[in-house]
């Protein structure tokens, strides 16, 4: 299937501007300083994504991922892990779509 030009110009202009703002993020950041409160912010950002992520499924869906975010939830508390929370999640909806 041909691409057009059209469709590739804008491809490529939107990976130009994607690039241009990560880029600019990181040389900003290292060039200026922070206070706590930003560090604080900025640390909070990837748990606040994920939250905004699974919330809507968690609340929408089934039992089973309602059960599952009950476990991710008490994971993440005991563990203060992210990345555990995230596998607990899935493994837990994962293995209770097959039981349930």
């Amino acid at each position: 299937m041909p691409v057009s030009a059209q469709a590739l110009a804008a491809i490529l202009a939107m990976a130009a501007v994607t690039y241009a703002t990560r880029a600019a993020g990181l040389f900003l950041v290292g060039r200026l300083r922070m206070g706590p409160r930003a560090e604080a912010f900025l640390s909070a950002i990837p748990g606040a994504v994920v939250v905004s992520l699974v919330a809507p499924a968690v609340l929408t869906q089934g039992p089973a991922e309602a059960l599952a975010g009950l476990a991710a939830l008490g994971t993440a508390l005991a563990t203060r892990s992210l990345p555990l929370a995230m596998a607990a999640g899935v493994g837990a909806v994962w293995a209770l779509r097959l039981l349930l």
